[in-house]
């Protein structure tokens, strides 16, 4: 939490895009510190490197695409989100498709994939972004506000008016632990009429029962069920911590989200980062680091530990 980490190893993996339905290869590299995260498009002997941050964010219509030069990449969000929980600040990622493979539609191949890789703390202090003054956005039955608080916390909830899908709340401080455990096997979701229209117009031709929750008109139609009951609006939570990791800097504030997706997600990053006056970039000091390390619990912020930059 202290310093600024990447990967220790690349490591790579392939998979199924959830639009294209092509295999896309994906590595991921160590970075040196400062260099943030960034993504390095390749289409034929052209590639194009794109810095996972809002300033970059080209579409949110069905997934958080990143985009830069021409070339962009899709469905960003769930590898972001494991980054994100996983403290990772800096990362070479080459991909040779349009979009982050789909793998089973949640974050946990994610997660462990980067565990395998293991994780090597880099000698540089990490900034946050600790929110200083309430931010809020409304647009119609969806809002989203992001209030002051030691922590980063996420408190979602969602109403689809469903009956595979009855209204759902959850709220959750985060930790890596907490994150791998309740968050990261949580899969992206769709309506089976909306999976068909999708198909019908070339989207969606890698989805299967295999990589997304699919919701028929009176039931779930994977074999295997729900992983949580609440599966849904973990999903969400996910989703949310991927779009808010293009902040640029790790959070300090509490998230309180209802019925926001990536386009509203998308549109609060810029509004926060269009109001200085309500956050501030804060690090460990050098002088209180003993302390901060050795006499408080794991993932406390004390205030005293924090230069304002």
């Amino acid at each position: 939490m202290i310093f600024q980490c990447t990967i220790a190893h690349p490591v790579m993996l392939s998979g199924i895009g959830l639009h294209s339905g092509h295999r896309i290869n994906l590595t991921l590299r160590p970075a040196e510190a400062g260099s943030g995260i960034t993504f390095h498009r390749t289409a034929g002997e052209r590639t194009v490197s794109i810095e996972a941050v809002s300033a970059n964010v080209v579409d949110t219509r069905l997934a958080t695409v990143l985009g830069k030069g021409g070339l962009t990449v899709s469905t960003v969000e769930h590898l972001l989100a494991a980054l994100s929980a996983l403290g990772i600040d800096n990362l070479h990622i080459d991909i040779d498709g349009p979009e982050v493979p789909v793998l089973d539609g949640s974050a946990a191949p994610f997660v462990q994939l980067l565990q395998s890789a293991g994780l090597r703390s880099l000698n540089r202090s990490r900034k946050f972004l600790a929110i200083r003054k309430p931010v809020s956005l409304v647009d119609g039955e969806k809002r989203i506000s992001l209030i002051p608080s030691r922590f980063f916390r996420i408190t979602f909830d969602i109403a689809f008016g469903h009956p595979c899908i009855p209204a759902q709340n959850r709220s959750i401080k985060f930790s890596p632990e907490v994150f791998q455990r309740e968050i990261a096997p949580a899969r992206t979701f769709g309506f089976l009429k909306e999976v068909e229209m999708l198909k019908a117009n070339g989207l969606a031709l890698g989805g299967s029962l295999e990589n997304a929750v699919v919701i028929g008109e009176d039931r779930i139609l994977n074999p295997e069920g729900l992983r949580f009951q609440d599966e849904f609006v973990r999903h969400k939570i996910l989703d949310c911590v991927g779009d808010f990791s293009l902040l640029g800097y790790p959070l300090l504030g509490h998230i309180k989200a209802s019925k926001a997706g990536h386009d509203l997600n998308h549109r609060m990053v810029e509004k926060v980062l269009s109001m200085p006056e309500a956050w501030k970039l804060v690090e460990f000091n050098e002088a209180n680091l003993d302390e901060a390390i050795h006499a408080r619990p794991s993932g406390f912020m004390p205030d005293l530990a924090l230069s304002k930059i």
